[in-house]
């Protein structure tokens, strides 16, 4: 089950219009992948929604793990 914390982050996250265009966009495009050459493209192109993040090299302290 999800906490009031979790909720709140993930309808702030749908609300994101960036990220709404980014689907919209991942929808229309029809991919086909027929060698490594085209799936490593594919991932390249794709690599541009993902915002950089800082690497945390100090342990995750965790109540529950539920994955």
């Amino acid at each position: 089950m999800l906490s009031n914390e979790e909720k709140r982050e993930m309808l702030e996250d749908a609300k994101s219009k960036t990220r709404r265009r980014y689907f919209r966009l991942a929808r229309k495009e029809s991919i086909s992948i027929t060698s490594l050459d085209d799936y490593i493209s594919f991932l390249n192109s794709v690599q541009k929604i993902f915002a950089p993040y800082k690497i945390s090299k100090s342990p995750t302290p965790t109540k529950f793990n539920k994955l």
